[in-house]
């Protein structure tokens, strides 16, 4: 089996694309890979295990069609992660998410299609759905962006169903709850906060701090991503998490135990602007037709997680400038 994976030296790919190599998947093994990442700020061949012999890298834009024709041949599956996807640069440089995200997965899609993938898995956010007071959102809630990453998330997803039920593209989606775990870039909230930390500064929390996630460690997002491409139907959503579900207050206070911080170190800041209250997946429909469950206590892994940043300053501080 050969599996092309976009954006496969970020955060989430590249844990998906170690997993693969490591065997760790059933109908996986022996697998060989391409990682196909333009390398933009949050991407890194340093999350890569560069050496090993089934892993091969490309250097490259999803937007770049001609590249993806010559790319394509000879791959089965097409697991699609890349994106543009921190909310605030958003709200400040939306034209890049737009491009990235419609356009490069418009052009993924078509160019999947005339090369005839077998099977594809374009990976999104529970973020499409907006903000629910709430419940939880199933697979079939209407989509409510908010923001201008949510929105372009939310047009590549319908961009790719439309390919699906236009052409036949054998895609799933899968939609996940907000991820952490090691390597992940540190502009998202656990990694800002915890290095932070690790570094003795304050952390800066939105607005009072209710705002409310559920949270999925990497390692059971990229193994839920592994069953919807084995055994998802064409053509439908799947969603993906473990329920736990915080206020930023609420983790906000667990970081500063595990790093041996005080409530001093908490400064608040002015909330998001359109910022959503609140986020909630039912993953129901992934836990009966795939068998998906979540392995991993949110306690252990947040722990596992500060520890492994505690640990890899060497991969982290160079990231950081601005606490040098």
């Amino acid at each position: 089996m050969r599996i092309l994976v976009t954006g496969g030296a970020g955060f989430i790919g590249s844990h998906y694309v170690r997993s693969v190599l490591d065997n760790q998947y059933a109908g996986c093994e022996g697998a060989e890979v391409t990682v196909l990442d333009k390398l933009t700020y949050a991407g890194s061949t340093s999350n890569l295990p560069m050496g090993h012999p089934r892993l091969t890298f490309v250097r490259g834009d999803i937007c770049d069609r001609a590249m993806l024709m010559d790319l394509l041949p000879g791959h089965d599956a097409v697991v699609h992660f890349a994106a543009e996807s921190h909310v605030d640069r958003s709200i400040t440089d939306p034209d890049v998410f737009v491009r990235t995200n419609v356009l490069g997965t418009q052009t993924l899609a078509d160019c999947c299609l005339h090369r005839g993938i077998e099977r594809v898995v374009h990976v999104s956010t529970d973020e499409v759905y907006g903000s629910i007071e709430q419940g939880e959102w199933t697979e079939d809630a209407p989509l409510c962006p908010s923001s201008p990453y949510s929105a372009s998330k939310a047009g590549s997803d319908l961009i790719m169903l439309a390919y699906h039920h236009t052409h036949g593209l054998p895609v799933c989606i899968t939609r996940c709850s907000n991820n952490y775990g090691p390597h992940q870039f540190p502009e998202k909230l656990i990694p800002l906060f915890v290095t932070n930390l690790l570094s003795s500064r304050d952390v800066p929390l939105y607005g009072d701090g209710t705002v409310v996630r559920q949270w999925v460690h990497v390692d059971d997002h990229c193994r839920g991503i592994d069953l919807v491409l084995g055994k998802g139907r064409p053509g439908e959503v799947y969603h993906l998490g473990n329920g736990v579900e915080l206020t930023n207050r609420d983790l906000t206070e667990r970081l500063l135990r595990l790093c041996g911080a005080g409530p001093e170190r908490v400064r608040r800041v002015a909330d998001r602007k359109g910022h959503d209250r609140r986020y909630s997946l039912n993953v129901g429909k992934a836990e009966r037709e795939l068998g998906y469950e979540s392995s991993i206590s949110f306690d252990q892994g947040l722990a596992d997680t500060v520890r492994w940043y505690r640990e890899n300053r060497a991969w982290w501080e160079p990231l950081r400038p601005d606490l040098g």
